[in-house]
């Protein structure tokens, strides 16, 4: 099995103008078809938190989608740390 397909997990932290423009929507939207487990959650501090869980290329592909956001975002960064696999996700779901 190549890298790019071996179960992953990242911890991502997206800032800018990410909370009240269906980022997270727009998250769980993207991660449920591309098959990845995890979650996303508006921060106190205005960035949103995503774990996500899958083979290393997909969530690649989220991430990609996520520098570029849904319509109305403005993405300044994002900060990913890969993180040990959890069996706890059994979907993708937007946390309050």
């Amino acid at each position: 099995m190549s890298e790019n397909n071996d179960n992953a997990c990242a911890e991502v932290y997206v800032s800018g103008r990410v909370q009240g423009v269906y980022f997270r929507g727009f998250t769980q939207k993207v991660a449920t078809r591309l098959g990845l487990v995890g979650y996303a959650r508006n921060l106190p501090d205005g960035r949103v938190k995503v774990i996500a869980q899958g083979k290393r290329s997909l969530i690649s592909e989220l991430l990609d989608n996520l520098r570029i956001g849904p319509e109305h975002s403005s993405v300044e960064s994002i900060d990913v740390s890969w993180v040990n696999t959890s069996d706890e996700f059994t979907e993708f779901s937007i946390k309050r």
